[in-house]
């Protein structure tokens, strides 16, 4: 097997440890699993959830506590990570400690939010405080031309513009869970082909696991949604991982893999703004001109216009990988192996909807 691993180019967490990630994986995929149905039946219980209203989607009131389950999902795989694999970690064991406690603030504030809706400049500075958690721990872009402040604030962009971007896709079914397993995927795949990325394979692994036990319960019709705490949550590692084990970069081309992995959501916000901006209202102002919102105007449904968006992003990480001259075989594989565990998501969802509807019909 590492024989295999070795002609495939890939090194660091997985050819140290193909089953701990595996591992991984698989926890970090039970525990948001497990987590949901008890989630979704208390905040039932206790009303926590988005109410119909103009703008959303749902016709009655849908739990938006998903982001806890993902967190916990996350965060029972890195305990594991601790556990098998301390001398791929000891290196980076405060940036990665950093990155949760990042993520943990965005997941209460988040939580917060998705109930009593706070101030949008408040959750703003929250979001650039965590990003600043991550500089100050060693986790940021560094363009060796570049002086260092701009570095400094690259990243504070990069962070945060990710992190509303992904929470900005969170307006249809299924659209952040599976954008934030195949981009998952893809960064580990990548990070795979480096030793000094081991732990951001291992992270990676726990977050892919943890959106895919999420999206089990997440596609149309949705049982739970992730909320502000979830999608904030995902993109704010996402964004956090993309930078972790880089060191230093010589060029600016050098950050096109992430940008074009993560150009959906890059897109989505970019032309939100614009558009908002140019009608004269404020960007974080509610609307119906994201991405998904279009597509559904052109008459797809909820289903398809997911499926549309899943397929541009697993496309852009495909050419991520091309660019930067990932052996084909690990794209080949890559691609296949999301794909599949996509569709068995999507059908046990499907299935299990199907079911609850059938007594209905013969009543």
């Amino acid at each position: 097997m590492t024989e295999f691993l070795k002609n495939l180019g890939i090194s660091g967490g997985l050819e140290a440890g193909l089953v701990p990630v595996a591992l991984l994986f698989l926890l970090g995929l039970l525990v948001t699993g497990l987590l949901i149905p008890n989630l979704r039946l208390y905040a039932l219980e206790k009303g926590l959830g988005d109410k119909p209203n103009e703008r959303r989607l749902n016709k009655e009131l849908l739990p938006n506590v998903g982001g806890l389950a993902v967190f916990a999902g996350v965060l029972a795989s890195l305990v594991l990570a601790m556990i098998l694999k301390p001398a791929i970690l000891q290196t980076v064991n405060i940036q990665l400690l950093a990155i949760v406690l990042g993520g943990a603030i965005l997941v209460l504030v988040g939580f917060i939010d998705d109930q009593f809706e706070l101030p949008s400049l408040f959750r703003l500075l929250i979001q650039f405080l965590c990003a600043a958690l991550l500089v100050v721990n060693g986790i940021s872009i560094d363009i060796t031309w570049l002086p260092h402040w701009a570095d400094i604030a690259l990243t504070l962009f990069w962070v945060v513009g990710i992190t509303n971007a992904v929470n900005l896709l969170d307006g249809i079914d299924g659209n952040v869970g599976g954008l934030g397993f195949i981009t998952a995927m893809s960064l580990l795949a990548l990070s795979s082909q480096f030793t000094a990325r081991g732990a951001a394979t291992l992270l990676l692994a726990g977050l892919a696991g943890a959106c895919l036990g999420f999206l089990r319960h997440n596609f149309n019709p949705s049982k739970i949604i992730l909320g502000d705490a979830g999608a904030t949550f995902i993109g704010y590692t996402l964004a956090a991982v993309a930078m972790l084990g880089t060191v230093k970069v010589a060029a600016a081309a050098s950050l096109i893999a992430p940008v074009v992995i993560l150009l959906v959501p890059i897109i989505d916000t970019t032309q939100v703004v614009l558009k908002r901006i140019l009608r004269g209202v404020r960007p974080d102002t509610p609307g119906k001109d994201h991405l998904h919102h279009l597509l559904l105007q052109r008459g797809f449904s909820q289903r398809r216009s997911v499926l549309i968006l899943w397929g541009a992003t697993l496309l852009l990480t495909v050419i991520s990988m091309v660019i930067q001259r990932v052996n084909p075989l690990v794209i080949a594989l890559y691609a296949l192996g999301t794909t599949a565990l996509l569709a068995l998501a999507v059908l046990l969802r499907v299935q299990e909807a199907s079911r609850a509807v059938a007594p209905i019909k013969e009543l």
